[in-house]
């Protein structure tokens, strides 16, 4: 994987990883040991994660319907209970104790948690109980950090008055990336990147990756999460990794690195 000098030479490197539904229900041995490896090479690493797949199991089983809007789960007062309990009850303390259990200290957290992700609704009327973030507490994240903690954040935002906003997992990984200043944002999937002509491509760039949409060697699934890793990079991190669960794959390069 390719790493970069850090932007805060006197602060300790940091990079997020969010880990997305389907891929967290199937995290291998690889993993966790690639993870450690960050780790001694000095990396901080902050967790961030959704966790779709169970949530559509828990809401089926209730009788509640979903639906998505621009990629975003549309989510009623009632699913925001299921969205809320399922995440922190279930999901979290799992990965949680995944970790654990590979031998990484980790502390499952949510927006509630030291007001972490103190959130705002995001649009009530088209959305419901889906939120955007305000502000994040990055003074808890930096301690736990320090101590050689990794935090485990769940997608899950709180307002000023204590109501759980559902938070789309991308913007959860993104916002927190930018408010810690880190070097790089790890989108763990389940392919090992972006492939063309049945390659799989160690770099990118933002030009590159514009020409293989329109040129088709980029399609279905796979432009959503291109297009998602740009936003990323334009909002200010340096880079963004698309990669398998082994932690390897496509890096896609700001273009102050292509300079």
């Amino acid at each position: 994987m390719t790493t970069f000098k850090s932007m805060h030479p006197t602060a300790a490197k940091k990079i997020v990883i969010k880990l997305g539904g389907s891929t967290l229900e199937g995290l291998n041995k690889a993993f966790f040991s690639n993870f450690k490896n960050l780790q001694q090479q000095g990396y901080d690493i902050i967790i961030t994660h959704g966790g779709g797949p169970a949530i559509n199991r828990e809401l089926e089983k209730q009788n509640v319907t979903s639906s998505t809007i621009n990629g975003i789960r549309v989510t009623s007062e009632e699913a925001i209970s299921i969205v809320q309990s399922t995440l922190i009850g279930k999901v979290n303390p799992a990965l949680v104790h995944e970790l654990n259990e590979a031998g990484i200290a980790a502390i499952g957290l949510n927006g509630f948690d030291g007001q972490l992700l103190q959130s705002e609704f995001l649009d009530q009327h088209t959305y419901g109980y889906v939120g955007k973030i305000k502000k994040v507490n990055t003074d808890l994240i930096h301690l736990l950090t320090e101590n050689n903690i990794v935090p485990v954040i769940a997608c899950i935002g709180a307002t000023e008055d204590g109501q759980a906003l559902n938070i789309n997992g991308d913007t959860v990984a993104s916002e927190v990336a930018l408010a810690v200043g880190a070097e790089s944002l790890l989108l763990v999937t389940d392919v090992s990147g972006i492939r063309i002509e049945g390659e799989y491509q160690a770099q990118a760039t933002e030009e590159l990756i514009h020409q293989w949409i329109e040129e088709e060697h980029i399609y279905g699934g796979m432009i959503p999460k291109v297009q998602g890793a740009l936003q990323v990079l334009n909002a200010g991190i340096p880079s963004v990794q698309i990669v398998d669960d082994r932690l390897s794959g496509t890096t896609i390069l700001s273009k102050e690195l292509v300079k």
